[in-house]
């Protein structure tokens, strides 16, 4: 995002001395542009003049010569001999540029540079250097490291270079001290990404006079209509136009010529393209960069003796291929937009680069160029946005394209280039550039003054309408019966209808001048959470407690989704939902169920090093059915007829509400003295009785199995352990899935071993309800009697089964039954397992004596005994 520097915004508005970046930011936050950050230095000081008094050369064994300088830094900061007397500090540096005579920065002991780089005194070739003469890299002014930074080179006027004294403070001289203001800059306003757009923002917040330096510039730049003597012709020759929309109506190309090779980028200017995040390289490509970012037109420059014209302005051919100029190698698009020259009279042969977005390798600026040409043009928003977004080099300019540039902007932004360039390259610019201009004018926008008042409530009158609109630079005509004539100006595409202008008046007015309030709406019939809803936030409540964190995925899956999960991608991919126009080319699919998308998340967390895991989410699934209807497709601009609706809702995929679960690593982890325990599936079985029992649903776990009573794996998903999953059921409805991954589908997710889960249908369990209000029991006055029951039952026998049975037997006196104990071994027969509960008996009407704990004990055994249990001495 763009980089704001008072200083350099002085110049296209009138500010207040003193003003803050803090004051700029609220200022600016008012019309609309964000305060993304406030960057503060990261230098500090005490960094000052140095006089260079000394400077002794001494060869090193390493083949480096050094020099032991005695440098002036000021009464404050000199040293003091052993006579009271202040001296010159003994500073060690290796820079070729130290000589004696010079004013040089001199950071101090207690300096911090970029990087927390902290300077304290050091013995260093064989001296102790109190200090260190600095260069622009180290003081983060940019990319040079040949020597250190030279005061008398450094963008000083001869006055003020004579009146540095040794000790005066370097860090507000060079803006070392200065923080920088980052704005975020919404994708229709693509004109405040330059100095001259936020200036006016700035008037329009404001009131701070403004003044547009692209109107002087336009004014003194030269405007040939006949392409004849023309620097260079070009030609705009576009076969494959998005949309039906050019991709460059407007090219202007300019020559200078004379350009003297070498010429250092003035100091002032480094500085300013340092603090907007760019790097100093050449004073061609520098000029460049600093016009795109003052006026907002991007600009490139073209060595002029290697560019054979004409310059055609083209699409790509099939196999064509560019490198650029980070080199790196493109596959052309039918669709890019590029700028080629014509060698060997062969027209449009070359490629120079992708038109708006980056240059290729041949025909740019060297070391040894003398004659450049300057391009500024304008190219269509749609074009640039996809060149770089297919072939993923984002760019400065491809930034401005693709928000909108000023098609009126070209011939001034080429001025002030030239401008640079002649002042500080000594170049001579040419009179005779080539203005291929193919842009239409902005038609008027009929404005009823009314709309503002009818969608903002701001009562505004016409005139003062007018004055809005003609101070973001409309041309406003009209007035009669409150309807205007408003031409948008030429920085401002994004301000097409009505709606825009009312918008734009809003926000100059103010958003909090806008009045609230709230509109009456009628109360009829249902108020409130239906009861789904309810109990859709009682199962995440629930989870929450249970100590799951929610989580919320996109629903897009593919192969690999399938392939982790022992999915067969061809039956599943008939049945699934396939997205036109995917985020993800690897995910095209909507799920058919939460748990792939969910294991992504859980896959996120244990690849940053978090293994102990329990995540839950609760969203839809989408079933698709291949022989639903086709979906009709309806008319645009009226309401459709109930029919119509219907028949759209049959083609749609169900789309079933879930909730999922996924538990990972420790159960139990108290720390090195405590417990540890890890997730198995008890884990998720103990979620989904959770869930049943805030909902008061009657839930059963089922495995399933085969006539001779063994475990049928064919009707278990091939996701799940085919040991440790069973189904949950409602009232004898199928809702869901609960237990352990296979093994191999954890060994694909990178799971640990045991990893639990359980997936279940909202909108099926809620429908086993019959949400009637719960009547609660009344509280007991007399004393409980607790018991141990453990029996001995086969493997077939679930803890369920033998649950309930103690539940018949108990009767009315039951108050608690909890499972506490489940055993497999020596102790009890081959294929059988002991269970044993925890039971709290109360009477609502007695004291329980030991002839009632006895009866209640024999008939729970009687109970028990239907299903072949025993009790256990």
């Amino acid at each position: 995002m763009p980089m704001v520097d008072i200083d350099w915004l002085k110049e296209h508005v009138t500010v207040p001395e003193g003003l803050t970046y803090e004051q700029l930011a609220a200022d600016l936050v008012r019309v609309g542009l964000e305060e993304e950050e406030i960057h503060e230095s990261q230098v500090t000081g005490p960094i000052v003049v140095g006089y260079v008094v000394e400077a002794t050369p001494e060869p090193q064994k390493n083949g480096k010569t050094i020099n032991w300088c005695k440098v002036d830094v000021g009464d404050e900061y000199n040293d003091v001999d052993e006579n009271g007397n202040k001296v010159p500090r003994g500073i060690v540096c290796g820079a070729p540029n130290m000589a004696a005579g010079e004013k040089v920065v001199v950071t101090l002991p207690g300096a911090v540079l970029p990087g927390d780089f902290r300077i304290e005194p050091r013995k260093t070739y064989g001296h102790i250097s109190e200090g260190m003469c600095a260069s622009e890299r180290e003081l983060g002014l940019g990319d040079s490291h040949d020597g250190i930074i030279l005061l008398r080179d450094y963008g000083f006027t001869e006055e003020e270079y004579e009146n540095l004294k040794p000790g005066d403070d370097l860090m507000h001289l060079l803006h070392l001290d200065q923080p920088i203001l980052e704005i975020n800059v919404t994708p229709d306003r693509g004109y405040a990404f330059s100095y001259r757009g936020v200036g006016r923002e700035y008037h329009n917040s404001t009131g701070a006079e403004f003044r547009d330096p692209a109107i002087e510039l336009d004014a003194r730049a030269p405007h040939v209509e006949s392409s004849d003597g023309s620097d260079i012709e070009i030609v705009i020759d576009d076969d494959n136009p998005i949309h039906g929309v050019v991709g460059c109506d407007r090219y202007y190309a300019r020559a200078v010529r004379g350009y003297q090779p070498g010429s250092p980028t003035p100091n002032w200017m480094r500085r300013r393209l340092t603090r907007a995040g760019m790097r100093s390289l050449s004073l061609p490509v520098d000029v460049t960069n600093y016009v795109m970012l003052d006026l907002g037109q991007p600009m490139h420059a073209y060595d002029l003796d290697k560019v054979a014209g004409p310059i055609v302005v083209r699409r790509a051919r099939p196999g064509e291929k560019l490198q650029t100029l980070d080199g790196k190698d493109h596959d052309l698009d039918s669709e890019d937009l590029l700028i080629t020259d014509s060698p060997n009279g062969e027209r449009g042969s070359r490629i120079l680069g992708i038109a708006g977005v980056m240059g290729g390798m041949y025909g740019e600026v060297t070391a040894e160029t003398t004659n450049i040409l300057l391009e500024a043009a304008h190219f269509d928003p749609i074009t640039i946005a996809r060149s770089a977004r297919r072939h993923k080099i984002p760019s400065e300019a491809s930034r401005r394209f693709e928000r909108g540039v000023d098609d009126r902007l070209q011939p001034a932004a080429a001025q002030l280039a030239c401008d640079l360039l002649e002042k500080y390259g000594e170049a001579t610019p040419s009179d005779t550039p080539r203005d291929l201009d193919n842009t239409v004018l902005r038609r008027p926008i009929n404005f009823r003054s009314s709309e503002v008042e009818r969608l903002t409530a701001l009562k505004l009158d016409i005139n003062q309408v007018s004055d809005i609109l003609t101070d973001i630079g409309c041309e406003v005509a009209g007035g009669g019966n409150g309807e205007l004539s408003v031409t948008p100006p030429t920085w401002r595409p994004d301000l097409d209808e009505p709606c825009d202008l009312v918008e734009e008046i809003a926000r100059i007015v103010g958003y909090d001048e806008i009045p609230v309030t709230v509109p009456a709406v009628p109360v009829e019939g249902h108020v409130g959470l239906t009861a789904d809803q309810l109990h859709q936030r009682q199962v995440a409540d629930e989870l929450a407690e249970y100590g799951m964190v929610e989580s919320l995925s996109y629903p897009f899956v593919g192969k690999e989704d399938y392939r982790n999960f022992l999915e067969d991608e061809e039956t599943i991919e008939k049945v699934s939902v396939e997205i036109v126009n995917p985020l993800a080319g690897d995910r095209p699919f909507l799920r058919r169920d939460l748990m792939p998308t969910l294991a992504q998340t859980v896959q996120r967390n244990i690849h940053r090093g978090l293994d102990d895991i329990k995540l839950y989410e609760i969203g839809h699934v989408y079933l698709w059915d291949p022989d639903a209807p086709a979906i009709p497709a309806l008319p645009g601009g009226k309401r459709p007829t109930n029919d119509q609706l219907r028949a759209l809702d049959a083609g749609l995929p169900k789309q079933p509400l879930r909730v999922a679960g996924i538990l990972t690593g420790h159960a139990i982890d108290d720390g090195w003295l405590g417990d540890k325990r890890a997730v198995d599936w008890t884990d998720a079985v103990e979620a989904v009785h959770r869930i049943a029992d805030r909902l008061g649903a009657d839930i059963e776990l089922v495995q399933p199995r085969n006539a001779d009573g063994a475990i049928d794996g064919d009707e278990i998903p091939a996701s799940w352990h085919p040991g440790r999953a069973a189904k949950v059921m409602a009232n004898g409805v199928f809702v869901g899935w609960v237990g352990e991954f296979h093994p191999t589908v954890n060994e694909k997710l990178g799971f640990p071993k045991h990893s639990a889960a359980f997936e279940l249908d909202l909108d099926t369990l809620f429908g086993t309800l019959d949400n009637k209000p719960v009547q609660a029991r009344p509280i007991s006055t007399f004393p409980p009697v607790k018991q141990d029951l453990a029996f001995t039952v086969k493997d077939t026998v679930t803890a369920g089964q033998l649950r309930d049975a103690i539940e018949r037997g108990a009767g009315d006196d039951l108050e608690s039954i909890d499972l506490f104990d489940v055993y497999h071994g020596d102790q009890v027969g081959e294929g059988e397992k002991s269970l044993a509960y925890a039971v709290t008996f109360r009477s609502p009407d007695k004291t329980l004596d030991s002839s009632d704990s006895e009866a209640l004990r024999k008939r729970i055994v009687e109970e028990a005994a239907k299903l072949g249990a025993q009790l256990r001495a």
